[in-house]
């Protein structure tokens, strides 16, 4: 599709009545704080946002402002400024500038202009994309795969309204405010909890389960791809509509008045639902008051408040990140019929001219023409019955499944590549197949992989990555990284006579180059490999080894790691969990895990090999630790202790850290757990060793473990895990 045709427009738009909602309010008052959509993947979110774009008032600027300055209120510290006795020659479209995921810190904040600083010898400011989005949009898609270091500079701006920037010698203040929406899948992971406050309003979406209404999507959506500009034109008159619309709004937004009963219900729902701080309210009254002028009152209403605690709350009242998203409507209901009733009418004599009631149909009136031969509901229009409520995925589908990766059930290879072929056969399910209950979660301490890795940025172990702080310089390796400029200038000073210079700029070759080496922090891929056999079947053992593995899910989820999951149970092993960084599906598979029947070790630790190795070929930086839980009693196909020592060795061989968890009880311990652990040349720990008390311990025997092993073994055993050994 041409790069230059017009946006997919936002009145073709099918059903998503809540988004819709949620981002026209944000056009109305942008101080409402931005929306974050969450959803399954192909839900038409980013086409949605990108929409909005077209809808947005037009701006009077500063000519030759590079920071977007507004003519009527100019920044008094703009680095373009003084703009005194500003006056604006005209109006340009309000920007919607685009975070890419893999944005580096310099494109987003600014830098020093590299390029006029060698070539003039002069300190120049070049702006980013903070700059760029200065009174727009900034648009951040799968915004939950964000590195670290950009949410942290994403939060400062819009904590403060400005970008600060203090870095090369270069000291730069300028505005920064900017209506920040993003959107997600929730299978890929979770947002930080202080990103995720940032954001004013929330909206989850799913696909429709209506035929007819599908129908229209592909209809629309293929006629769009056919003819874009037609298909464009055909949909200016709603578009200009609610464009119209957008801009009335606005206007009426400063004489819409939040009474007292009103504010009363807000901040009785905050406090009911025990929201933390006080953005919540702060946000719920912007946005019932917005939603107040968009359906064309002075006065908020009881059904504002109600629509705005939708969208305001749901991604606020979560505890941790075990909790389902979303609101207990029944309590909302009764907060509000305690603190002022719910059954409310708009108010008479508002002037508003008749608008519709923010719950009636999207919260639009005054429809916009519809177009000839539409099958579904035009999404701007109220002449259509309102869509469902948004769903809850996790009520009317599987579990998802981390995009591109197998399936939940994929089966292991039962043995190892020198062993004879294992007896066809069914797994054995005991009689406790019914799963058992998770223990309650406990704070855990960081369980970081010894060594030095290179891996992506995270917050778990030391790492030689492309953010962090400046630990040195060196030539670069390949393309031109993050630039060293007080090292590229050290290297090409001594040389500036003999290539001539006569000028002011620094005469500069390849060879002078150097980028930085910084220092930081990784993520990991923490895999477990859990024995839900028989001997594993005490559900209270079970349940502690669920519970301890929830627990560092939830700590692998503040860290940014990958977790995996492979089970072994009756005759093989199975991936119940794909490496992913999503706890909500982690929690889900851990939740109904069942045990029983023989424990085909082997096959579990040939399972976790063969994960790690795919792991290893996607992201061959991302260092791996494997965690064992299980008794050791291998007792599943041909030879099972001899299969299970071969397949430990294999993962010795390759260099994957190991711990293992015993979980053998009873009054006879055979130490099969610790024998398991000197073939994987790990450390074996006991299931109680693993509750925060004792993870320091735990963590400190690991690494004392590692480096007593990289002694006797010397430069060979201090490539950190995940990397195999070579040949000499």
């Amino acid at each position: 599709m041409n790069t230059g045709a017009p946006h997919y427009p936002f009145t073709a738009v099918v059903g998503m009545a809540e988004l819709r909602l949620a981002l026209l309010l944000n056009a109305v008052s942008p101080a409402v704080g931005g929306v974050l959509v969450r959803g399954e993947k192909g839900t038409a979110k980013s086409t949605a946002v990108r929409a909005l774009a077209a809808l947005l008032p037009d701006l009077a600027v500063v000519p030759g402002c590079r920071f977007s300055c507004d003519p009527a209120a100019p920044d008094a510290g703009c680095p373009d400024g003084p703009h005194e006795a500003a006056r604006a020659d005209g109006a340009r479209a309000a920007r919607m500038v685009e975070l890419p995921v893999g944005a580096s810190e310099d494109r987003l904040a600014g830098a020093l202009d590299i390029e006029r600083a060698l070539a003039e010898g002069r300190k120049t400011f070049e702006p980013g994309l903070l700059a760029q989005a200065h009174r727009g949009v900034l648009y951040v898609d799968e915004v939950n795969l964000l590195h670290d270091h950009l949410v942290d500079l994403l939060l400062d701006a819009a904590a403060m309204g400005a970008n600060h920037v203090e870095r090369e010698g270069v000291s730069v203040r300028h505005a920064a405010r900017f209506l920040l929406v993003g959107t997600m899948n929730p299978e890929e992971g979770e947002l930080r909890p202080q990103l995720l406050d940032r954001f004013g309003l929330t909206v989850e979406v799913a696909a429709s389960r209506e035929p007819a209404e599908r129908a229209e999507v592909v209809r629309r959506r293929l006629a769009y791809d056919a003819d874009a500009a037609g298909f464009a034109a055909r949909w200016a008159a709603e578009e200009a509509a609610l464009r119209t619309r957008i801009a009335a709004a606005r206007e009426l937004l400063p004489a819409v008045v939040l009474g007292d009963a009103a504010l009363r219900q807000i901040t009785a729902t905050c406090a009911a639902f025990e929201v933390d701080g006080m953005r919540a309210d702060i946000v719920m009254a912007r946005a019932a008051t917005a939603l107040a002028a968009w359906s064309g009152r002075t006065e908020v209403a009881a059904e504002d408040v109600r629509q705005a605690a939708l969208l305001a709350l749901p991604h606020r009242r979560r505890r941790n990140p075990f909790d389902a998203p979303g609101l207990d409507e029944e309590k909302l209901e009764e907060t509000l019929r305690e603190h002022g009733g719910t059954d409310e009418g708009p108010p008479d004599g508002d002037g508003g001219g008749g608008g519709a009631h923010p719950g009636d149909a999207d919260g639009q009136d005054a429809p916009p023409p519809q177009h000839p031969g539409d099958a579904a509901a035009q999404p701007s229009g109220d002449a259509a019955p309102r869509d469902p409520a948004p769903q809850d995925p996790s009520r009317t589908a599987d579990p998802p499944q981390p995009p591109g990766d197998a399936p939940a059930a994929t089966r292991a290879p039962a043995e190892d590549p020198g062993a004879g072929p294992r007896p066809p056969g069914p797994a054995e399910p005991g009689p406790d197949a019914q799963p058992a209950a998770p223990a309650e979660p406990f704070r855990t301490r960081r369980l970081d992989v010894p060594g030095v890795g290179e891996g992506a940025a995270g917050r778990r172990s030391r790492a030689r990555t492309a953010h962090g702080r400046t630990a040195g310089a060196r030539r670069p390796r390949g393309a031109l990284g993050a630039l060293h400029l007080a090292a590229t200038v050290r290297a090409a000073a001594p040389h500036q006579q003999t290539r001539g210079r006569r000028g002011p700029g620094l005469l500069v070759r390849r060879d002078d180059l150097r980028e930085a080496v910084r220092e930081g922090r990784e993520s990991n891929l923490v895999l477990f490999a859990v024995d839900a056999s028989g001997s594993m079947g005490a559900r209270q053992r079970m349940g502690a080894v669920k519970g301890a593995v929830l627990s560092l899910l939830l700590d692998a989820y503040q860290r940014r790691d990958k977790v995996g999951l492979v089970t072994f149970r009756g005759g093989d092993a199975e991936l119940a969990l794909p490496p992913t960084s999503s706890v909500d599906a982690a929690a889900a598979r851990l939740e109904r895990l069942p045990t029983g029947g023989r424990t085909p070790l082997a096959a579990g630790l040939l399972r976790a090999r063969e994960t790690l190795r795919v792991e290893r070929l996607r992201d061959p930086a991302r260092r791996p630790l494997l965690v064992v839980v299980t008794d050791g009693r291998a007792t599943g196909g041909p030879e099972p202790v001899a299969r299970a020592g071969r397949a430990a060795r294999l993962l010795a061989a390759e260099g994957v850290a190991s711990v293992v968890v015993d979980c053998e009880s009873g009054p006879v311990r055979l130490g099969l757990a610790g024998e398991l652990a000197r073939e994987l040349r790990g450390t074996a720990v006991s299931l109680g060793e693993l509750r925060a008390e004792a993870v320091g311990g735990l963590v400190r025997e690991v690494r004392a473990d590692r480096r007593a092993r990289a002694v006797r073994e010397g430069p060979a055993a201090g490539r950190g895990p995940g990397k195999p050994r070579r040949a000499a």
